[in-house]
């Protein structure tokens, strides 16, 4: 007997869903009308639908990683500057916590190709421009979007670290996103700022603002050598604290909080923390050479005191944007500041960035012609989740 294709079951309600691909990372993407209003039904529902809090989110969707319990809220937008409003959610696995603080770059280069299939944008061909408004950010990101037969095309020679094979290359524009989140591309006014640390230490940061805040450190300055892979930065305790320490005091600097022991509490995502030095020759995750004349210096990003497997897109394009403005910590690092890319080493690989800036920027006025990175999607499955009705009280007996 073939069953209906979306049961039907009093204990609980069906939404409509597609898991994504999105670059490096893996999430759910939502219609707006499918899912609750802003506030506490909306996280418990997102939380839900992965699982969460559960370090394995053994009862949801998510893969019980970050990369892995991403959601992309997408509607068609009423803006003249945009296609559609994107709204992006964060889903910790093992925490009581739903951020909507920042942006991601990877989930958002999912979101054109989203939007082309559920027609929320027309396809057009070969490739369709979608002008994504970030509510998180408040910022305009335009993906393009390479298209065929009126829907996003999914085969292609592209490849990015971190993901097995090649794929249509979706160009992912963020030359507007300056300021997302404090209105500054250096929200300090500075290229370098110091934090003296509890214990006396004093250490010179940047702190830059573009696409997601970002605080820059010397791997040398907190016991590294820039090429150690996420699982040796997650087992080291005393450096996930003393990380935690700089994020907190570069919060304070940003005006997320007034006192960086509050910062877990009050921006337990942002800024992200970017751990640099120059480029060197390294062994990725797979065990595979990465040479030192690839790139232009090494990464490793962190967020909500975990390493990256591989580079934020928004780590990438804050990362790329400092390279540009004389005088930061990522400037003085990168071998090459002056061309139209920027090669990024990261623990799976090199990430490439384009990173155009205008002849005549002077410090802290930097304008891109074109800054942005390329990505690949693929939709993954096309359904429906369910969620759990609430108990009556009768039920609860």
């Amino acid at each position: 007997m073939n069953k209906p294709a979306t049961l039907t079951q009093p204990e609980q309600r069906a939404v409509p869903c597609v898991i994504l691909r999105g670059g490096t990372s893996k999430g759910i993407y939502f219609h707006e009308e499918h899912v609750p209003a802003p506030g506490p039904e909306r996280d418990h529902f997102l939380q839900t639908v992965m699982g969460s809090p559960d370090i394995l989110q053994i009862n949801g969707l998510g893969g019980s990683r970050l990369i892995t319990s991403k959601i992309a809220i997408v509607k068609r937008s009423e803006r003249d500057d945009a296609d559609i409003d994107y709204t992006y959610a964060q889903v910790v696995p093992d925490r009581d916590v739903v951020s909507y603080a920042g942006n991601c770059g990877n989930i958002s280069s999912g979101v054109g190709s989203f939007a082309i299939d559920e027609g929320l944008v027309s396809a057009v061909e070969p490739i369709t421009q979608v002008r994504i408004f970030n509510t998180n950010t408040q910022k305009i990101l335009v993906a393009h979007v390479p298209v065929g037969g009126g829907l996003a095309r999914v085969h292609g020679d592209f490849a990015i670290p971190g993901v097995p094979g090649t794929g249509a290359e979706i160009f992912m524009d963020y030359s507007k996103t300056a300021g997302a989140k404090t209105g500054k591309l250096l929200p300090t006014g500075s290229a370098q700022d110091v934090v003296q640390l509890e214990d006396g230490t004093q250490l010179t940061v940047t702190l830059g603002d573009l696409a997601n805040p970002c605080v820059f450190v010397h791997a040398q300055d907190v016991g590294l050598t820039g090429s150690e892979m996420p699982v040796q930065i997650n087992e080291n305790k005393a450096l996930i604290s003393r990380l935690k320490e700089i994020r907190g005091r570069a919060a304070v600097l940003a005006g997320f909080c007034d006192d960086w022991k509050r910062a877990e509490a009050a921006s337990p995502s942002l800024p992200l923390v970017v751990i640099i030095a120059g480029s060197d020759d390294y062994l990725d995750m797979n065990g595979k050479a990465v040479p030192q004349e690839h790139m232009d210096l090494r990464a490793r990003l962190v967020f909500y005191n975990k390493c990256h497997e591989s580079m934020a897109g928004t780590g990438s394009m804050c990362t790329a944007a400092m390279s540009r403005i004389p005088n930061t910590i990522v400037n003085l690092t990168a071998r090459n500041t002056e061309g139209d890319t920027l090669r990024i080493g990261h623990p799976l690989g090199v990430m490439h960035v384009v990173a155009d800036a205008n002849s005549d920027a002077v410090q802290g006025e930097v304008r891109f012609k074109r800054l942005g990175f390329s990505r690949t999607a693929r939709r993954i499955m096309s359904g429906t989740v369910y969620i759990p009705n609430k108990l009556t009280s009768d039920e609860i007996g």
